[in-house]
């Protein structure tokens, strides 16, 4: 038996459901679909629960993390760490698959410990339409660099801990799952045969000037640099300084009653005393933070005092705030439940988090 997976934030319904719909004609059914929505808003989910109510063989899972970063790893975790199926089948939920797809999957999910798939692009035009799949114009196709669609054999995968939560927002976590298989001497195999899944064309969801939720400006930079470092370090197990694939159910109910209240500046020893001290050491209590420019900041007194010589408090900008304090959350607190917005017009940071 196959388990498919495939994880949601706010993606169109139109390509949802033609991913649904290929799944749900599929020549060989023994497979389990789930569904792992991490973080949609609430419209967004509502109206996919609604169309899953169409494929009534469908799992979904919802996770409570609309303010949180994006963290695919988590949302994948999820399943496999009460998988009972012997594969796990990662794949996206903006594919088109062959009806002879999962058949496919168990001609040749003993041929390697992972089995990664060759993927064929539509162009923006070609996407808007509903076509036998071998009658689509691919665009393009992947190359062996392409990661993400795979099948693992379920024990293999667990043995060294599932996919590495360290990586939040985009990006890295599916070669950084075949570099440690590699390191564990797994044999991992590009399928290339026949193009048995087709990606679906959507634009980039670049996010507005005006949106709170939770960004890092360059997280996909340092997610490349971490690749890097699991690739020389030989590194095999991840995710070994805390347990993984943890689902917060009721996520925003857990920090309704909050404990203890600070606010603090971006003064860098205020912000640094906050973080090593509260942050690090508070146990079991539910803490509420934000963060704001302290009154001193690009003042003409701080700036004569600059000119002067003289010892003048040190600052870090907002966004710097927020760079580190989102780290701070990945690097330590990744398994607490937490909400954060950043409203860059007002300059104010906000973090509730259970510690």
């Amino acid at each position: 038996m196959i388990t498919v997976v495939l994880t949601n934030r706010n993606r169109d319904l139109k390509l949802v459901k033609r991913c649904f719909t290929s799944l749900n004609t599929q020549s060989n059914k023994q497979f389990k679909l789930v569904v792992v929505d991490y973080g949609s808003k609430t419209e967004n989910l509502d109206a996919l629960k609604n169309l899953i109510e169409e494929f009534p063989k469908i799992e979904l899972i919802c996770c409570d993390t609309s303010m949180q970063l994006w963290c695919k790893s988590r949302a994948i975790n999820i399943v496999l760490k009460s998988c009972e199926t012997s594969h796990f089948f990662v794949g996206d939920i903006d594919m088109i698959y062959h009806s002879d797809f999962i058949e496919n999957l168990y001609q040749i999910n003993e041929k390697a410990d992972a089995v990664y798939f060759q993927v064929g692009f539509l162009s923006e035009t070609e996407s808007q339409n509903n076509k036998n799949f071998d009658d689509y114009k691919i665009n393009f196709k992947s190359t062996e660099e392409a990661t993400g669609m795979t099948l693992y054999n379920t024990e293999v995968l667990t043995s060294i801990n599932g996919y590495d939560e360290f990586y939040h927002g985009w990006g890295s976590e599916d070669t950084d799952v075949h570099l440690r298989l590699k390191n564990a001497n797994k044999r991992v195999l590009y399928y290339s045969d026949t193009i048995l899944m087709l990606h679906q064309w959507h634009p980039k969801n670049y996010r507005s000037k005006t949106s709170k939720e939770p960004f890092h400006s360059y997280l996909e930079k340092i997610n490349q640099k971490y690749l890097y470092y699991t690739e020389v370090s030989k590194k095999v197990k991840a995710n070994t300084n805390f347990d993984w694939g943890i689902h917060n159910i009721n996520n925003s109910k857990n920090l309704k009653n909050i404990d203890d209240e600070y606010r603090i500046t971006n003064e860098l020893a205020d912000f640094k005393g906050f973080v090593n001290n509260v942050l690090m050491n508070t146990k079991g209590q539910v803490v509420s933070v934000t963060v704001k420019n302290h009154r001193e900041y690009k003042s003409l007194k701080q700036t004569a005092k600059k000119v002067l010589d003289k010892k003048t408090l040190t600052f870090i900008d907002l966004q710097s705030v927020n760079n580190m304090l989102l780290e701070t959350l990945i690097v330590n607190c990744r398994n607490s439940p937490y909400q954060y917005s950043y409203d860059r017009k007002a300059q104010h940071i906000s973090l509730i988090i259970k510690l």
